[in-house]
């Protein structure tokens, strides 16, 4: 519908203060930075130049509206409608709601408000997919080519789906452009090359018996995905689940929807059938609390805080004990040992912590130094952090973007005030940076001690907090000495070390001298509360197979 639609061929806001980069695939938002420093303007946004037409909810391969309320801005139309024709409208939209630029607070889009209603519309669309539609019929093969359509046209729109993601999420466009879209293209290109080698065993039996297992795609699959890596997620979950031969109903994050409906809509252009990918955006205690309470939902996968996946696995067991795999919160320590070059570990410890704003489940926020180091550690690390480029997300050379909403914003300020208040010494950042949006100063505390909130808790923001060890065994003990177990870096030179820590640490992945390495076939997952079950890689797909034993009788075997 027209009436929906945000038709903003935007250009950039401030002409005269705009150069536009000559050369690069993703030049258009060329407004470089001339320092690297915190101190950079916030000054006013870039307006992307870009029409968002998906705002609907996707069921059944069809763009339609929420099925309950309405949109409550259509009477100020009144002075260029008759009442007849706004009465037509207003029976033919649902609720809906905004979506906010991070950058300034200011609403992009309204969007379709999903509840549990539309859940119910697209459980049942992908139930009838399922059980009568030609997707877990058709050949493997065949589903594969679809899945690969789909990735080639993925990156046919990288610039545009960038766009979107930066422009819903505050995360640097280069980023979204260079590094996460194509990890998109890759994972989607991944379980499609593994669509057609899905097969059981032949098992031998004591007797006179032919046993054979079979791998079989769940039925419907309920996908819910984060705020700070929407489309990453997206591939996490959507790839395995179709590969597997699943249907799948997707919840987006309420700040995120944009993304998600633009690609979900590629996958329709390149061939998928109708009812099986359905998306549905909406808040959580309403459509993801129906969506983890469906008595027909066959499978659950969700990502999100510790304390929500509580709720999310209570949901499913007290339904239909609907198996789930989840991909919860993080307090991940990165160890730096005394034998290491320090500016490699400095910047690598960096990176671990401030990548896409501190938003990320693993980022290395324990930051564990040996004593013989700390204090050039420590010097280094405010040194860097000094240096990072904040600013709008669509300027070439920025490093840091802006917090997801005012809520994050919020809890991380409230944060670092904890740490102060601690006796946690804070070392440069700590407040917002400009007047408008939601940006934070990197910050750097050293001197955090073991039980203080921010050395316990995640911040999911751009806060460091460095603390001291004075051996492996110490540095075992604090970094296990958590609640979480999703990731952990070690930065040492020493094998022996590294094989030592390897072993000792709880967590689901270690990177040693490295960080945040995420190749499609690596398995990623966390121990003790920040999960169960594992997504990407051939591990990701037993999430959405389920085993089934086929035995059969022999009657007068040549062999057995």
């Amino acid at each position: 519908m027209a009436a929906r639609r945000l038709s903003s061929l935007l250009s950039l806001s401030s002409p005269s203060a705009i150069a536009l980069a000559s050369s690069g695939r993703f030049s258009r938002w060329g407004r470089r930075v001339s320092s690297f420093s915190t101190s950079a303007a916030i000054d006013e946004p870039i307006n992307p130049s870009i029409q968002i037409d998906h705002t609907q909810l996707l069921i059944n391969g069809q763009f339609i509206d929420a099925a309950s309320g309405y949109n409550s801005v259509l009477p100020c139309m009144i002075i260029f409608v008759t009442i007849e024709l706004i009465h037509d409208d207003f029976l033919a939209l649902g609720k809906t709601f905004p979506t906010l630029d991070p950058r300034t607070g200011d609403v992009i889009a309204r969007v379709a408000e999903g509840d549990a209603e539309d859940i119910n519309r697209a459980v049942a669309a992908a139930r009838k997919a399922f059980d009568e539609g030609p997707w877990p019929k058709m050949t493997a093969y065949e589903r594969s080519r679809i899945m690969f359509r789909f990735a080639d046209l993925l990156e046919k729109h990288t610039e545009e789906v960038a766009t979107l993601e930066t422009w819903d999420n505050g995360k640097p466009f280069e980023q979204a452009a260079k590094i996460e879209i194509p990890m998109v293209v890759r994972m989607f290109r991944y379980y499609a090359g593994w669509a057609d080698k899905i097969h059981g065993l032949t098992v031998p039996a004591d007797g006179q018996h032919h046993v054979q297992t079979l791998h079989e795609p769940y039925g419907v699959a309920g996908l819910i995905i984060p705020w700070n890596f929407p489309l990453l997620l997206y591939s996490w979950k959507v790839g395995p689940a179709l590969a597997c031969g699943n249907t799948v109903v997707l919840k987006t994050a309420e700040q995120t929807p944009l993304s998600a409906l633009y690609v979900s809509k590629l996958f329709h252009e390149s061939g998928l059938p109708p009812g099986v990918l359905n998306v549905v955006s909406g808040f959580g205690p309403t459509a993801g609390a129906s969506l983890s309470s469906h008595m027909d939902v066959n499978k659950l996968s969700f990502t999100g805080s510790t304390a929500t996946g509580k709720v999310v696995l209570g949901l499913a067991a007290n339904s239909n004990l609907k198996p789930v795999t989840l991909e919860l919160g993080g307090k991940s320590p990165f160890i730096v040992c005394e034998d290491g070059d320090i500016d490699k570990a400095v910047e690598l410890a960096h990176s671990a912590l401030f990548f896409n704003q501190g938003q990320c489940c693993c980022a290395g926020s324990r930051t564990l130094v040996h004593e013989s180091v700390y204090d050039e550690f420590v010097e280094k690390a405010k040194a860097r952090a000094l240096k990072r480029v904040v600013g709008d997300p669509f300027k070439t050379g920025i490093e840091q973007g802006p917090q997801i909403d005012n809520e994050q914003f919020q809890k991380i300020l409230k944060y670092i005030r904890s740490g102060i208040e601690s006796g946690a010494t804070l070392e440069t950042g700590g407040e917002q940076l400009g007047s408008k949006g939601y940006y934070i100063q990197p910050t750097v505390f050293s001197n955090v001690q073991d039980d203080m909130l921010i050395a316990r808790e995640e911040i999911f923001g751009p806060v460091q907090s460095i603390s001291k060890f004075k051996d492996l065994n110490e540095a075992v003990q604090k970094a296990n000495a958590s609640s979480y177990g999703l990731a952990a870096g070690v930065f040492t030179q020493n094998l022996e070390t590294a094989n030592t820590l390897t072993r000792a640490l709880r967590v689901g992945t270690v990177w040693i001298n490295c960080y945040d390495i995420f190749d499609a076939a690596v398995p990623f997952g966390g121990f003790k509360m920040s999960g169960q079950g594992r997504e990407k890689g051939i591990y990701g797909l037993s999430s959405y197979l389920q085993i089934k034993a086929v035995v059969t009788p022999l009657k007068n075997s040549a062999w057995l």
